[in-house]
C-alpha cells in the first residue's frame, strides 16, 4: 500500500545512469556518502545533468538490490561500458587510500556480472593504485 505513495516513474538505465547508480553502490558501501562524493556523481552525470536526475539514480540504488541491479544491466552494456563502470568503481573506492571490505566485495560482484576476469583489469588496477598513492607526493 505505501508503495502508492513512491514515484512510479522507472530510472532510464542508459549507461550513464548505469555508471552513477554503480558508483552509489560502491560510495554506500561503507555507510556514508559524503558531499565530496555526491559532487563527483552530479560531474559523472554530464553537462546536462540535474539535481533530479541525481536524486533519481541515488532513489533507484537506495531500493534496488545491487544483485536486481545487475541482472537488469548486464547484458546491456557493451564491454567497453562494462569496463569503463568497473574502472570507476575501482577508482571511487581507492580514492581515500584503500578499498574497504565492502567496497572490494562490491566490485568483485560487478566484474563476475560482468565478465570481467584478473587478467584484463590487472594493468587497469595497478593504473589507478599508482594514481592514487598520493603518499609519493611527500617524499
Amino acid at each position: 500500500m505505501f508503495g502508492l505513495f513512491k514515484n512510479q516513474t522507472a530510472l532510464d538505465l542508459n549507461p550513464r545512469n548505469v555508471l552513477v547508480v554503480s558508483l552509489v553502490y560502491c560510495m554506500g558501501a561503507d555507510g556514508e556518502m559524503d558531499q565530496e562524493e555526491i559532487a563527483h556523481l552530479f560531474s559523472v552525470l554530464g553537462p546536462r545533468a540535474t539535481r533530479e536526475n541525481l536524486d533519481a539514480c541515488v532513489k533507484y540504488a537506495r531500493s534496488t538490490p545491487a544483485d536486481t541491479f545487475l541482472g537488469a544491466v548486464a547484458a546491456t552494456l557493451n564491454p567497453q561500458q562494462k569496463l569503463c563502470i568497473v574502472l570507476n568503481m575501482i577508482d571511487s573506492a581507492m580514492a581515500d587510500g584503500e578499498a574497504e571490505p565492502a567496497e572490494q566485495e562490491l566490485v568483485r560482484k560487478f566484474q563476475a556480472a560482468f565478465s570481467l576476469p584478473d587478467a584484463e583489469l590487472e594493468s587497469h588496477f595497478r593504473t589507478l593504485v599508482a594514481k592514487n598513492d598520493r603518499a609519493v607526493l611527500d617524499r
